[in-house]
C-alpha cells in the first residue's frame, strides 16, 4: 500500500489519507489492477482493506482513512465486511475513522446491490464516496440511488481549471449540488498552484494531489508545508 494525504486548506492540516494498492516492489495501481479478475477479485479486495488497515495502524495514522473498494466483490455486504471489521478490531484503528471509496470506473452491474452495501456501511459508522466523479460508467447516476459523503472530483476536471472556463461552470454547478445534497466535495489530482487556488475560490477546501505530497510507499508522507504556507495566505 501507498498512502496519499487529503489536505484541509481551511485549516492547514492532513483531512485523512487515501490508500493505494502497490505491488510488492512499489509498482503501481494499474499493474496490479490488470491480474484482477472475476475469480480471484472478492480475495483481492478483502485483503486490500486489511492490509490497507493494519499498515495504517502500523505508521501511526490519526485521521480518517480511505480505501477503495470494488462494489462487484461484495456478494453479501454483512458478511463481506465482517474481515474488515475484525481487523480494525484486532490493531485497534477506530471504525468511526474509515471511509470507504466507490472506483466510479468499474461498472456496476446491480444499483440495487450497491444501495445495499451503501446502507451497509453507513449503518456501521463508515463514510462513504463516490471516487473519480464525473468520468467511468455511472456519473450522475450513482447519486440517483444513494447519498455518499464525500465525492471526489475527477483529475480530469481538475486538470488546468484555471485556464479552462468551462471546467470551472461545470464545477461550480457540481459545488452548488455538492451543497443541496449535501456531501463534501474533494478535488482529486491537484498538481499546481493555479489548481488549488481555482478550487479554494469556488469553495473546495478539501484537495489531494502531487502539489502537496506524491503517495507514500508504506509511509505517511508530509504535505509540502511551502504550498501549504502559501495558499493559507491567498
Amino acid at each position: 500500500m501507498a498512502f496519499q494525504p487529503i489536505v484541509d486548506l481551511g485549516k492547514g492540516e492532513t483531512w485523512g489519507w487515501e490508500a493505494l494498492v502497490r505491488g510488492p516492489g512499489g509498482q503501481g495501481a494499474a499493474t496490479v489492477l490488470s491480474q484482477v479478475t472475476d475469480e480471484n477479485r472478492y480475495p483481492f479486495d478483502q485483503q486490500c482493506r486489511i492490509r490497507a488497515i493494519e499498515l495504517a495502524q502500523k505508521l501511526g495514522l490519526s485521521t480518517r482513512l480511505s480505501i477503495n473498494f470494488l462494489p462487484n466483490a461484495v456478494y453479501e455486504p454483512k458478511a463481506c465486511i465482517r474481515a474488515t471489521i475484525e481487523a480494525a478490531n484486532r490493531v485497534g484503528f477506530p471504525l468511526n475513522r474509515l471511509q470507504f471509496e466507490i472506483t466510479e470506473v468499474e461498472e456496476v452491474r446491480n444499483d440495487g446491490h450497491l444501495r445495499r452495501i451503501v446502507e451497509e456501511y453507513r449503518a456501521i459508522g463508515f463514510a462513504t464516496a463516490i471516487d473519480d466523479f464525473g468520468a467511468g460508467y455511472a456519473g450522475l447516476n450513482l447519486l440517483t440511488h444513494f447519498q455518499p459523503d464525500s465525492l471526489k472530483l475527477d483529475m480530469n476536471l481538475i486538470r488546468n481549471i484555471d485556464q479552462d472556463p468551462r471546467r470551472q461552470l461545470i464545477v461550480r454547478h457540481l459545488v452548488n449540488l455538492a451543497e443541496e445534497f449535501p456531501c463534501s466535495l474533494i478535488g482529486e489530482g491537484v498538481e499546481t498552484l493555479g489548481e488549488a487556488r481555482c478550487l479554494a475560490d469556488m469553495g473546495i477546501l478539501l484537495q489531494q494531489g502531487y502539489l502537496f505530497a506524491r503517495p507514500g510507499f508504506e509511509s505517511l508522507p508530509v504535505p509540502d508545508p511551502g504550498v501549504l504556507s502559501s495558499l493559507l495566505r491567498t
